[in-house]
């Protein structure tokens, strides 16, 4: 007798729910480079300025940290990206949703930002699963408007962008991205595993190896002063720059 062969599909749509936590950070030891402006009779008395940075959504600011000298203290909030997103019950593979992110200097010192961004996925008890791609996590980024990618530095998990020119106090960068898409590519990521019935009749399931699984992107923004800039970003964040006489950075 012929066997009958049963045949289980989970359907080609994948349902994904977005989520992205951010880290921000000013670097504090680079705001003691300002004080080299000045002597020390004037430091003691008068009112050194503020350093501080805000990454901005959509052109609302997510999170922010600013440091003031005034009290030695961190201003520090902290908010959710992709949180219009995450109303929808499902991201749809393929499709290019709006995420314009972009930097603002919220301090009252002219300053250089960097950004580094990490993409991940995690699983419904929220583990970090390595063996899924982060480049399925599709940020598109803006070329031309001054940001520039630090290939050396950078992985398929991580990418750390530069703005080339100074952000003066209470001013923004151009966006760094666009939109954000999954790669409908993970649909094609399947696990077949065949099983037989009471009856003895094969049965088939696909299973998507992507099911179920949350995307993790994290922001993390620093500023550093534009005085003496070449060796307070070597100090702050290890890197060699050259800064030309206009101010632009460039990554040695």
């Amino acid at each position: 007798m012929k066997k009958k062969r049963k045949l289980l599909s989970a359907g080609p749509v994948i349902l994904l729910s977005a989520s992205a936590l951010l880290l921000i950070g000013s670097t504090v030891g680079s705001t003691k480079a300002a004080l080299t402006y000045y002597s020390d009779n004037y430091t003691a008395d008068m009112s050194v300025s503020s350093i501080g940075v805000s990454l901005t959504e959509n052109g609302k600011t997510i999170s922010s940290r600013d440091y003031s000298h005034s009290n030695n203290e961190w201003d520090v909030t902290k908010g959710e990206l992709f949180k219009d997103l995450q109303k929808n019950d499902s991201i749809v593979p393929g499709k290019a949703y709006g995420e314009e992110l972009g930097v603002a200097n919220s301090g009252s010192i002219d300053s250089y930002v960097r950004v580094i961004l990490t993409k991940s996925w995690t699983d419904t008890k929220g583990n970090k699963d390595t063996e899924l791609s982060p480049d399925f996590i599709d940020l598109h980024f803006v070329e031309g408007n001054g940001w520039i990618i630090d290939e050396t530095a950078s992985t398929p998990e991580r990418t750390i962008l530069y703005y080339t020119g100074i952000v003066p106090a209470g001013e923004s960068t151009p966006n760094f991205t666009d939109t954000l898409k999954i790669d409908n590519k993970i649909a094609e990521k399947v696990k077949v595993e065949t099983d037989k019935d009471e009856e003895g009749n094969e049965i088939i399931r696909h299973i998507y190896k992507y099911d179920g699984y949350q995307f993790h992107v994290d922001a993390e923004v620093n500023a550093v002063q534009t005085h003496n800039a070449q060796d307070a970003i070597k100090s702050a964040w290890g890197v060699d720059v050259n800064v030309s006489a206009d101010g632009t950075l460039s990554l040695q």
